[in-house]
């Protein structure tokens, strides 16, 4: 299968977050495609915190990531909050394993102390600029004697350690998505590996932990691929066999045009839109709709099927099927994919999912009631959350309906009142109060009145549910029951009376 190494073992994947925001559906995505691969290999995936960035770490932010991997049903084999054998699993706790291997490197003649003061740096910076170059660290102490650097480090002076990424000669490293990739050795810089406080960066901590931990395939965004020439000459360095990279295709905004910024993201919810997985929850999307939806934003079967269980996933989901092309956010197809999803599950799972819904809504919802409901609801509504506004009736002992709702269409109020009476009449002598024993009678009603049926069965609609659009109108009234059915009908009789007098 397309998981396994080219050793034939299975996949060892990782998903490697920072936590330095919510959890977006560009990583839900890489984290699916991850454990899809170890799924399909019967290997391992893991899950990785990559928090060596303190200034940008979010406290939140992990516990929003695990609750949504966990939503999503992407659990990890192995990784943070739940052990292994490469424990720790956190960046942070790190620190002397990634300083030892820089150490190595150092040792190797691969990486060098450098001693250049910031304002140095700052210097160096300002004249690259001025004479129109790509700013880069200028090499200061790179060739130094390894003797005297070592010396100056022992004495306590401040230092970082840099890669020393070799300058003659091109690189080529192989993308399973985007072929192979090869560039000049002189454009690559030579990019800090451990700072000055002791804090390895992403380019060594990150390549350590692959290595250390097995990793056998990197699925990483689009925009780790100006560091991969980096990445895999650290690789070298090390004399480490590299895993097979595959930088994924970005996500754009749903016009198509350019990335969604902070503001975007934030005024996007005020419409019932996030691009963040705890909000999609929260907005009733369905897990199972979500991962439909993210999967086929850089990948696709074939050009017939959208539809996709986890199961079904498992088995068909191929790395030679991924697509390099940006995708834009199409929320339409989400809108889509929950619907299909939603009819696609038992009712009994379905009204357990709806009740947190109603109960969101300040509605006392009986799962009883609930359970009865879901069937006439589940083809009707397109998100969870839709459920408390289509079906609320149910549970309100009054409901509020205007005058002009009281009126059927192309009626007077009097005549409104008349075929209300007519058809109170009639449900209250019926043997039985339910679908089967009101529809012909009541259709009966409209002939006698001269109405068509659709007249007298929106008025109903309207007087019974205070909705024009509801589930089934006999159906929902049988629900309902026949004494608040007909409380409804003499309140709005009553009203219509003092309408037209």
């Amino acid at each position: 299968m397309n998981a396994k190494t080219s050793q034939g073992k299975p996949a060892r994947v990782r998903f490697a977050p920072s936590p330095t925001g919510l959890t977006h559906m560009g990583s839900a995505r890489t984290a699916l495609y991850n454990k899809l691969l170890a799924e399909q290999s019967g290997g391992a995936f893991i899950l990785r915190i990559e928090d060596t960035d303190q200034k940008r770490f979010v406290a939140e932010a992990e516990a929003d990531l695990t609750s949504s991997l966990r939503w999503l049903g992407l659990d990890w084999d192995e990784g943070a909050g739940v052990g292994g054998p490469h424990d720790p699993y956190y960046q942070s706790q790190r620190m002397a394993i990634y300083r030892e291997h820089a150490e190595e490197l150092v040792g190797k003649g691969k990486a060098f102390y450098c001693f250049c003061t910031p304002e140095e740096l700052a210097e160096a910076r300002k004249a690259q600029q001025a004479a129109k170059q790509q700013p880069h660290y200028p090499g200061t102490c790179r060739d130094l004697d390894s003797e005297t650097a070592a010396q100056r480090v022992a004495d306590g002076e401040t230092h970082v350690i840099r890669f020393k990424s070799p300058k003659e000669g091109s690189i080529t490293v192989h993308d399973r998505l985007r072929g192979d990739i090869t560039v000049e050795n002189r454009t690559i810089d030579d990019k800090i590996l451990v700072k000055s406080d002791g804090h390895a960066l992403y380019h060594l901590a990150a390549m350590v932990d692959d290595h250390l931990m097995e990793i056998t395939h990197v699925l990483r965004g689009e925009e780790w691929l100006a560091s991969l020439p980096l990445h895999a000459h650290i690789y070298e360095a090390f004399g480490w066999q590299q895993p097979e990279w595959v930088h994924l295709s970005v996500f754009l905004k749903p016009s198509g045009k350019g990335k969604m910024s902070k503001r975007e993201t934030a005024e996007m919810k005020l419409t019932g839109q996030s691009i963040f997985v705890n909000d999609l929850k929260d907005l009733g999307y369905l897990p199972e709709a979500v991962i439909n939806w993210i999967v086929l934003m850089g990948w696709s079967y074939d050009d017939r099927t959208e539809f996709f269980t986890m199961g079904d996933l498992v088995e068909k989901f191929s790395l030679d099927k991924l697509n390099p092309s940006p995708a834009a956010i199409d929320f339409k197809k989400l809108d889509h994919f929950n619907g299909l999803h939603i009819r696609a599950l038992d009712e009994k799972e379905l009204s357990a999912r709806l009740l947190p819904f109603f109960e969101a809504a300040e509605i006392d919802a009986d799962p009883d009631l609930v359970a009865k409901i879901t069937p006439l609801i589940q083809a009707r509504i397109t998100t969870l959350d839709d459920a408390p506004e289509i079906a609320a009736f149910f549970f309100k002992d009054t409901i509020e309906v205007s005058d002009d709702d009281l009126i059927g269409s192309k009626m007077t109020a009097a005549e409104s009142a008349a075929a209300l009476q007519r058809a109170f009449e009639i449900l209250d002598v019926l043997p039985a109060f339910d679908t089967a024993s009101m529809k012909a009678p009541m259709r009966a009603v409209a002939d006698e009145l001269g109405l068509k049926a659709g007249q007298l069965f929106g008025l109903l609609r309207n007087v019974v549910t205070g909705q024009q659009v509801s589930p089934p109108l006999f159906e929902s009234m049988e629900i309902v029951g026949k004494a608040t059915v007909m409380a409804r009908i003499t309140n709005a009789i009553q009203r219509l009376e003092a309408i037209g007098s």
